[in-house]
């Protein structure tokens, strides 16, 4: 009767939790920094409750046994994770839109001459097709006072030819010494003979919108500040979004940190700089002697040291470029990987948040922060996998704990939490995909989090390959090894523990159960995770991609018809057939006439290539990537997201 009793009570907790929840909406408006403040007070008040209940009651005693070794090494872990957290709630209680401040300073400069902008665009080994976009971008952006120049560690002479085809410069250094940060250096140093009023860095493979520099501009009436960045969008489906099918019902794996993370650091007046995206002003970049060498990512260091320096780095949340996120799974865990070390690089630097430098207090936070994160993230989504097996095989208490006190202080913990952040930032945290996407990279960056703070210079600079042919599955079986062990293990051990009570027989019986549901919740992990190891094939495909009403010139006779599915060389009618190898022609809004070829039916109508001139291609290239719109989608679509998985599962498309 007193259990029974206890459990109604801790789902009496949890219900309330619930309702509360279910009014957030209702009651909190995000944009009020005290709204904000309320609800995640609530989380961190939570938080520290669940500790507290964690530390004094489901931890073996003290004692040199295995038991006590288990206990209070994950106790260790989740308390660090749980600081990690707490950090985040604290600078999720504010955010900043400037979206007001660029319209009333747009053209700031109207006294005086247009400021001068120099558009760098690194590139190491990216392909034709990739940086054609980008430099296509450029020169459609509405700032006419701009050079665009390309730096070249690919040292490439049929990049040079096409630059000079493209009206562009090209520059290239006769090392690669210090990788993308030495490539921009060398690039400074040249444009240093005429200087630039300021310098936009982009990637080879993002695409500037045709507003971006006008609305970067507008901030730098503020003579403090030293940096503009914008998010990173993405034009393409991420691994996670793809391999699980899911890339029209779930955001890219970057939303939460640059539509809700990035704005709440800005309040704060310690946002960073991501690299690509970002406007940076001349004098402030000379002033330290250009772009940071000390670490790996250049671009957060460059807002440290900026900073240090006393020049600002403030963000515009509003998409104004668009890139092509890693498209293999390999390539989306090197670059995290190099987030990774470059940050515990900068952590053991001379403006790290224990040095002597003179950064402000926020700012050692920012870092700390950060580092937290990539510290304690990671390799407690290992520990969470590994630490009911010593249960399972060798009856190691790892958390002594009674269903309903799981549900009073966790559950509760983890609903309102979960409802709190899910209502601040659009729905972007989805439970089993946010743990996936976060688990499929750990091993990687666990080590080059050790790694870097042990040994945190000496490391090479490993680039993020784009592009390239993606048009078969690939399984990664190297990255889907470790998880085919500990799935296994987990089965094996779940199958003796239930019949066996040799392996597991401690007969608190609740703690038997809570081992249980977590055993199982790592069963549906561990299974997205293998799933996502296997990629599926890609195609180029505009994720912002919506039916668009052309007119079909069809044997001298014209009709309007839907286009389905539109690249620069490929375009999909929809619920109509042409015979293949006919020649017709399409007449494009804002395009004009473009004659096309029939390659036969596809699903729902007929595939088409479109047979472009130079001019046609550029133009093609512009109403796709650079428009002043949101590719993708920005939050969960939850219904959605439910039957995109399940028709993944269940291995249809």
């Amino acid at each position: 009767m007193l259990f029974l009793g206890e459990t109604q009570s801790s789902v009496m907790h949890l219900t309330l939790a619930a309702g509360m929840a279910l009014l957030i909406p209702v009651l909190a408006d995000p944009g009020r920094t005290w709204h904000r403040a309320i609800l995640l007070s609530i989380s961190i008040a939570l938080a520290l409750r669940y500790i507290w209940w964690r530390a004094t009651e489901t931890i073996a005693p003290l004692g040199l046994t295995w038991d006590w070794a288990a206990s209070w090494s994950l106790l260790a872990l989740e308390i660090a994770a749980v600081a990690g957290s707490i950090s985040a709630f604290v600078m999720l209680s504010r955010t900043k839109d400037r979206g007001e401040e660029v319209d009333a300073n747009l053209g700031w400069w109207r006294d005086g001459p247009t400021p001068r902008v120099a558009i760098l665009i690194a590139t190491y080994n990216e392909d034709q097709d990739v940086l054609d976009r980008t430099i296509v971008g450029a020169l459609g952006l509405r700032h006419d006072n701009k050079t665009i120049h390309v730096l070249d560690d690919g040292k490439r002479d049929w990049l040079r030819d096409y630059c000079a085809e493209r009206g562009v410069h090209y520059i290239r250094r006769p090392d690669n010494r210090h990788a993308k940060a030495g490539n921009m250096n060398h690039a400074l140093d040249v444009l240093a003979a005429d200087p630039p009023d300021f310098v936009a860095v982009l990637d080879a493979d993002f695409v500037p919108h045709r507003g971006f520099l006008s609305r970067t501009l507008a901030l730098f009436h503020d003579p403090s500040v030293g940096l503009v960045q914008t998010p990173q969008h993405f034009f393409n489906a991420d691994p996670i979004q793809h391999n699980l099918n899911l890339s029209q019902s779930y955001p890219d794996e970057q939303r939460f940190f640059f539509d809700t993370m990035q704005a709440s650091r800005d309040a704060w007046d310690i946002a960073f700089c991501c690299g690509t995206s970002s406007v940076v002003r001349w004098t402030a970049i000379r002033e330290l002697g250009g772009f940071p060498t000390e670490s790996i990512t250049e671009d957060f260091m460059l807002t440290v040291v900026l900073q240090n320096a006393g020049w600002r780095t403030v963000y515009l949340n509003e998409a104004l470029t668009e890139g092509l996120a890693p498209e293999g799974l390999k390539e989306y865990i090197t670059q995290r990987a190099r987030w990774c070390l470059g940050m515990m690089q900068i952590a053991r630097s001379h403006v790290g948040p224990f040095s002597r430098s003179r950064l402000r207090l926020r700012d050692r936070w920012s870092v700390l922060d950060a580092g937290i994160y990539w510290l304690t993230t990671f390799p407690f989504r290992i520990a969470a996998l590994v630490y009911p097996l010593l249960y399972w095989f060798f009856n190691i208490i790892v958390v002594d704990a009674r269903v309903p006190d799981v549900i009073s202080y966790f559950g509760v913990y983890y609903l309102w939490s979960l409802a709190a952040l899910n209502y601040l930032s659009r729905g972007n945290i989805v439970p089993l995909i946010n743990d996936v996407s976060q688990l499929v990279g750990a091993f990687q960056i666990s080590r080059a989090a050790l790694t870097g703070l042990i040994r945190p210079h000496g490391q090479p600079f490993k680039v993020t390959a784009k592009g390239g042919d993606r048009s078969r599955i690939q399984v990664q079986w190297a990255l889907m090894r470790p998880f085919v062990v500990i799935l296994a293990l987990t089965l094996i051990g779940l199958t003796l523990g239930m019949w066996s009570d040799r392996f597991a027989f401690f007969d608190a019986g609740d703690g038997k159960a809570v081992v249980l549901f977590w055993t199982f919740y790592n069963l549906f992990v561990l299974a997205l995770t293998l799933i996502v190891c296997v990629e599926l094939p890609r195609f180029e495909r505009h994720v912002a991609d919506a039916p668009v009403r052309v007119d079909l010139v069809q044997q001298e006779e014209a009709r309007p018809v839907w286009i389905a599915g539109l690249t620069t060389v490929n375009a999909r009618l929809r619920g109509i057939e042409i015979p293949r190898g006919e020649t017709v022609s399409l007449v494009i809004p804002d395009i004009g006439e473009i004659a096309a070829s029939s390659l036969g039916p596809a699903h729902d109508g007929t595939r088409l290539q479109l047979l472009t001139s130079r001019e046609q291609a550029d133009a093609l290239q512009l109403k796709l990537f650079a428009e002043d719109n949101v590719p993708g989608i920005v939050g969960a679509r939850n219904w959605r997201l439910v039957t995109d998985l399940a028709r993944r599962l269940a291995f249809t498309r």
